[in-house]
């Protein structure tokens, strides 16, 4: 029966005690939630502190959501939030060490400086190599260019999101991107 209700009406039962209610909200926005704590933490421990983190607070700010926005909408908002809040917290120096740094990300890192690779070897160590790069990033580099670049969203979705300016959102676009090139430069001198 709980599936059938909609959103609204798990929220309402959930704020009048039915914690089986937020159970359901829980179950169906996990997966969503677990994807987007993914982008910013790589080890599956702190995935998972995330995802609870965000799921704690978003029972304890329910009474706050006045449904001028789908909940999706209002859950996603407060778990980029959090998401970010967890890079601030965590930002530690995150210069990766050539050693950090796998063969295959190496030498794909050789093979793009020299403009010659082949589709089917990129892909893995290419992704290696993103993941790389973006946690040496400030988390608000990091955060803009999930956003921005990842999931593709657009400069008003991220503004909504993080509760940023649009504006604001360009100009952290701008330093991110240089911040990155920053970083592949310096990996690729190290090479």
């Amino acid at each position: 029966m709980a599936m059938e209700l909609s959103d609204s009406d798990l929220i309402a039962a959930a704020l009048k005690g039915d914690h089986g209610s937020y159970e359901t909200l829980i179950r169906k926005y996990q997966p969503r939630i677990f994807a987007t704590a993914r982008r910013y933490a790589r080890r599956p421990d702190e995935v998972e502190d995330i995802v609870q983190e965000i799921f704690t607070k978003a029972w304890q700010k329910l009474a706050s959501f006045r449904g001028e926005a789908p909940f999706e909408h209002w859950l996603m908002r407060l778990a980029v939030r959090t998401c970010y809040d967890f890079l601030r917290a965590h930002q530690r120096n995150r210069e990766a060490n050539m050693s950090d740094i796998g063969l295959d990300e190496l030498d794909w890192l050789e093979k793009w400086d020299g403009g010659a690779f082949e589709a089917a070897e990129q892909s893995s160590a290419a992704r290696e190599l993103v993941h790389s790069v973006l946690e040496q990033l400030t988390p608000a580099a990091r955060l803009v260019i999930t956003l921005l670049e990842i999931e593709d969203r657009s400069v008003k979705e991220i503004a909504q999101l993080t509760g940023w300016s649009a504006p604001l959102v360009k100009v952290r676009a701008f330093r991110a991107r240089a911040e990155m090139r920053k970083v592949l430069e310096k990996m690729s001198r190290t090479k």
